[in-house]
């Protein structure tokens, strides 16, 4: 795994041995980063459930003012940490070993995100509590986007409850990137 372009463009970054992560592929990484290129220079980023960090550290490479690292897993969290250090990004990066409620919880009243990044393990439901967390909270920017990579067969059909609209869905062979935006929000 690499970053694919920006400042670090180039660089390996480490991951994880085994499957205690699934490290997105640099293929399904270029084309998400190639649908909100626009958005990315001088936003917040949060990437929750951050594996080895791959995804916020490729918004920071590509012009991301900060962004916050959340992962619970002591050995991933390593990980993160490492790749900061080795992309010469950390100076932009504020890491969380924690849970990802409490992170949210943590995080709200200070930090508003422009884009919200969430990777969870499949099949544990987290996706919607994680929608139903933020809602709460007020962490997403009044423009702000969600993106959930998620399972192919994981429904987002409620969303709406949730108070959110499904802007698009991009579906890849094993799994899926879905955008979200809050209700009535700017378009």
């Amino acid at each position: 795994m690499r970053v694919i372009a920006g400042t670090a463009r180039r660089l390996k970054l480490k991951t994880l041995e085994g499957l205690d992560t699934r490290p997105t592929t640099d293929r399904i990484k270029e084309t998400l980063f190639n649908m909100i290129a626009g958005g990315l220079p001088g936003c917040t980023f949060l990437d929750l459930f951050a594996g080895s960090g791959g995804i916020g550290i490729e918004a920071l490479s590509r012009g991301a003012k900060r962004a916050v690292f959340v992962e619970k897993n002591p050995k991933a969290f390593a990980c993160v940490k490492e790749n900061l250090a080795h992309t010469k990004l950390s100076g932009q990066a504020e890491t969380m070993q924690t849970d990802a409620f409490l992170a949210l919880s943590r995080l709200a009243g200070s930090w508003r995100f422009d884009y919200i990044y969430l990777d969870p393990p499949y099949g544990k439901g987290l996706e919607k509590r994680v929608l139903a967390c933020v809602a709460d909270t007020g962490l997403l920017a009044e423009d702000g986007v969600i993106i959930i990579e998620a399972a192919l067969d994981t429904a987002f059909d409620d969303v709406g409850e949730l108070g959110y609209s499904l802007i698009k869905t991009k579906i890849y062979k094993t799994n899926k990137h879905i955008f979200l935006e809050k209700k009535g929000a700017p378009e």
